[in-house]
């Protein structure tokens, strides 16, 4: 929790919330978890077990006290949708959020059913935050975290069913290949953005992050699935962020370092790349670390983000 992070789509981290509890296969390796140890010497983490979800009203004002905007991460250490949070915490949030004009803020969870019956209650009593365009504050992004298409399937559809000012997906740790053109954006899509006032008559995602899994149990990343989802984003003009390999690159790569020791190579199916000579066929990864394997994907960084404007627009327009 801090001023500054190292996570690449955002530039602050805010936890009123910390501890969780594990959903799906994206879960299994989860690095707020293996972070936790190192935490354990914080008044606010020691002799709490991971799964021990925890609220900090201490923490609640910390945005507000932030004057410089930046883009704002909320709970890196956990899912403000998880159901061992009050409703009336979640709601605690909302107002500082609402207040905070000045920032943006990144929601994202694993749980999009409790956040879209909470938000839609808001809204059916009236107790809700409008901008001037009626969208759900608009400096607050929902997103959900997706790993492969039957958390895709499961997640997306609620997430689109939710107020929001901007839709988003965090494929990250991405285990599989994914489709979600049918869930993407139109508005800014080539050709019909040059309609002026277009407006997609269906809510859709407006942003997709992808990133590889890191940490010592890390599961490779194949490239093909990173560039579908680009294409993918590509095709209906929706910004794509390309965050990082992970702790593998994908040999086919041209920033995949060539001449590494044998045992850092592997084939797709986990087998030794020494081991198997007639698995040629598959991908090939190699463990660089990653630092290393850094975040270009084909040569290119992509660091797309999603216009507020669009966003409000595209709410109202839902």
């Amino acid at each position: 929790m801090g001023k500054t992070t190292g996570i690449e789509w955002t530039e602050s981290t805010w936890n009123p919330v910390t501890g969780c509890s594990k959903v799906s296969q994206g879960c299994k390796y989860c690095y707020a978890e293996r972070d936790w140890g190192r935490l354990q010497h914080l008044p606010a983490y020691h002799g709490r077990a991971f799964t021990d979800v925890a609220t900090h009203s201490n923490r609640l004002d910390q945005p507000l006290r932030w004057q410089k905007p930046r883009r704002i991460f909320v709970n890196s250490m956990s899912d403000l949708f998880h159901p061992d949070v009050p409703d009336l915490f979640i709601w605690r949030v909302f107002i500082v959020m609402a207040q905070a004009t000045r920032h943006t803020f990144q929601v994202l969870t694993k749980r999009p059913d409790r956040a879209f019956g909470i938000i839609s209650k808001w809204c059916d009593t009236g107790l809700v935050f409008r901008s001037g365009y009626g969208a759900v504050l608009p400096n607050v992004w929902l997103g959900v975290s997706v790993e492969d298409q039957a958390a895709a399937d499961e997640r997306i559809p609620i997430l689109l069913k939710t107020p929001a000012a901007v839709r988003w997906v965090s494929a990250e740790p991405l285990l599989g290949p994914v489709a979600i053109g049918a869930y993407l954006s139109r508005t800014n899509m080539p050709g019909l953005r040059l309609m002026p006032g277009f407006i997609d008559p269906l809510p859709g995602l407006q942003w997709v992050v992808c990133g590889g899994e890191s940490g010592p149990h890390a599961r490779p990343m194949h490239a093909a699935w990173a560039r579908a989802l680009r294409d993918q984003c590509a095709v209906a003009g929706v910004p794509f962020l390309f965050k990082q390999w992970g702790e593998w690159i994908d040999a086919d790569q041209d920033e995949c370092p060539v001449g590494s020791p044998r045992d850092r190579w592997m084939w797709a199916d986990g087998s030794p790349f020494f081991s198997q000579d007639g698995q040629r066929a598959m991908p090939l990864f190699c463990r660089t670390g990653k630092k290393r394997a850094g975040r270009l994907l084909d040569g290119v960084q992509h660091d797309g983000y999603p216009s507020m404007l669009d966003g409000d627009l595209l709410a109202n327009g839902a």
